[in-house]
């Protein structure tokens, strides 16, 4: 029986497109009109794989930093040199929206008696912000950081963090992200696991592969 119920934050709650989509939306910003799609795609794209590198290489650093410089990269592939657009830009990351389909999908969880958390890459800083923003913060019992490690998913480490604050058994587990390798990762490490696949992508071809693939989380509460 699942008990307890670990969210992945960026993509999976959190909409990590909306940053850009809201500066495209603002006056004068019609460089960013036709742009915004590519250049937020390009910005998670280095997100993770600096995340990745600097795990494999052991030079941990906090996500905030891994997120400018990705940033930094991006701006700079779609050819623009404008502090001020990156600075909007990082200040919005910390407003992140959360998918529609988020709040009630929580408010049933809790509803159950079950409990509920986000375990992410991200920092305790940024996640606070992001949960506030969101209004979401009334369904969940914690907000796990890799900070508290110094390393990021998929490392095995990350994924000990649930055990060690919730007190939970590893097959009481949902484990939930929109990030295919995040999921192998959970389901190597012993959680049951849903890919909440909303692009409609292929399975990673990887050792593991989810449990449920879900279209979003609307349906998530039905999972036991």
């Amino acid at each position: 029986m699942i008990s307890t119920y670990v969210f992945d934050a960026y993509g999976t709650l959190f909409d990590v497109s909306a940053a850009a989509r809201r500066a495209a939306e603002e006056p004068g910003r019609g460089a960013l009109k036709d742009v915004w799609p590519s250049l937020a795609e390009h910005w998670r794209i280095k997100q993770l794989q600096y995340a990745w590198l600097r795990t494999i290489t052991g030079d941990y650093t906090p996500f905030w930093q891994v997120t400018k410089d990705a940033l930094d990269w991006a701006l700079e592939r779609q050819g623009f040199d404008d502090p001020e657009l990156r600075e909007r830009l990082l200040a919005l990351y910390w407003e992140l929206a959360a998918f529609r389909d988020v709040p009630m999908m929580l408010a049933q969880l809790k509803a159950a008696g079950k409990t509920c958390a986000i375990l992410s890459n991200g920092s305790a800083d940024m996640l606070e912000g992001a949960v506030e923003s969101a209004g979401i913060g009334g369904y969940l019992d914690a907000v796990l950081s890799v900070e508290d490690v110094g390393i990021f998913k998929p490392a095995s480490q990350v994924y000990d963090m649930v055990g060690a604050r919730l007190g939970c058994a590893k097959d009481e587990v949902l484990f939930v992200s929109s990030n295919g390798w995040d999921v192998a990762g959970a389901a190597g490490y012993g959680f049951r696991t849903a890919w909440v696949n909303r692009g409609g992508d292929p399975v990673d071809r990887l050792p593991h592969t989810p449990h449920h693939v879900l279209d979003d989380l609307s349906t998530l509460p039905e999972l036991t």
